[in-house]
């Protein structure tokens, strides 16, 4: 189990772990099984989004992906975002500084640079799968 009770995990890494389960990403989201994983509507919109492209059909088949996306969907805690923050140097990440700060995270794991220039953010860590693995 984690030292973090509470995360947040960036779409590259959900999806990294989708296709690719023996990864560094895979392994960081299999231990974050014992913690509380938030996202919101919309990081779980974008990570359906992104599932659905079909180039990466050529490693799990779209039905599995579904499959793998609906599961990691029931396993998170859905917060509410009252009102937006905008920190980041790439809006469309806010989106994971704002689920982390609303439902108060201790840390964001993620493979985006822009989110990880960020650390840490307000208290939260920010860190990479590998970083995430080496905490335990």
């Amino acid at each position: 189990m984690s030292n973090f009770g509470r995360l947040v995990v960036d779409t590259n890494v959900v999806l990294s772990a989708i296709l690719f389960p023996n990864s560094v990403p895979g392994r960081a989201l299999y231990l974050a099984q014992g913690s509380v994983v938030l996202a919101s509507k919309l990081t779980l919109q974008e990570l359906n989004e992104v599932a659905e492209r079909s180039r990466f059909d050529r490693y799990v088949e779209a039905k599995k992906r579904r499959l793998l996306v609906a599961e990691y969907v029931r396993a998170t805690v859905t917060v509410d975002i009252p009102f937006p923050i905008r920190a980041c140097r790439d809006p469309r990440d806010d989106k994971f500084l704002e689920v982390a700060v609303h439902a108060r995270a201790d840390v964001i794991v993620t493979g985006d640079a822009d989110l990880l220039a960020l650390h840490p953010f307000r208290g939260i860590a920010i860190l990479s799968p590998a970083e995430y693995l080496e905490q335990e």
